[in-house]
């Protein structure tokens, strides 16, 4: 089952007016089984649900289709308002994979490439996802893209041509597309992203003290000036 949910822009429409544009797949549908009884995709950042965040995140760069639990489910009252569609993954216990099946199902037929996005990584931006959209045009032979850590750690997003749509609406369990990586090996290219944001995700609530700590702690830049002692004047 699809739903729309902004307020301006029904299934038919989303479909018919963003043709030819980069699908977001946004992942949601998980039970963030080790959060201790909390849902990670609800608690708040910066005043707002992190799956709302996400998604709002998502869809400055293309039509999103949102994968998501079963409802009734507060994750589909989360994104009342944002210009996304939400997908029902009824089988998302199996694994990231049921999700991603699912969401492809609802991916526009001329769609020329896809982007995989997980809901959990709160540091990346518009600007990042925009990046990595652009190096599909960069460098057009290569059939994957990845986002990277500024070091190059492989992480998130990553963007698949349609070339590779079966392969991915073949995928079960819970890998997240990591075969279709790893058989495509040599056509993918590696963009690296500032800092950590392609590879924090907050799975834990060890995860989500660390992250807040991190973000509360002051950059240089706000931190205030040491006097100077007679000597340094």
């Amino acid at each position: 089952m699809a739903r729309a949910y902004g307020d301006d822009i029904g299934p038919i429409r989303l479909l018919n007016t963003q043709m030819n544009e980069i699908s977001v797949i946004l992942l949601a549908a998980g039970r963030s089984s080790r959060m201790g009884g909390s849902d990670k995709l609800m608690r708040q950042v910066d005043g707002v649900p992190l799956l709302r965040r996400s998604a709002q995140t998502a869809a400055a760069v293309g039509p999103v289709i949102v994968a998501l639990p079963p409802a009734p489910h507060p994750r589909h009252d989360a994104l009342n308002g944002v210009p996304v569609r939400g997908v029902e993954i009824p089988d998302a216990d199996e694994g990231m994979n049921a999700s991603l099946r699912g969401a492809l199902a609802h991916v526009p037929p001329d769609a020329p490439a896809v982007m995989v996005l997980l809901a959990d990584l709160p540091d990346l931006t518009a600007d990042d996802l925009r990046a990595l959209v652009r190096a599909t045009r960069t460098y057009p032979d290569m059939r994957i893209w990845r986002g990277t850590s500024a070091e190059g750690q492989p992480g998130h997003p990553v963007i698949f041509d349609r070339s590779l749509f079966a392969e991915l609406g073949q995928l079960s369990g819970d890998d997240g597309a990591q075969t279709v990586v790893r058989r495509h090996a040599n056509q993918v290219h590696l963009h690296p992203l500032p800092g950590h944001r392609a590879v924090r995700d907050l799975d834990t609530p060890q995860d989500w003290a660390a992250w807040q700590s991190d973000r509360d702690r002051p950059t240089p830049a706000q931190q205030p000036a040491t006097p100077k002692t007679p000597a340094q004047k």
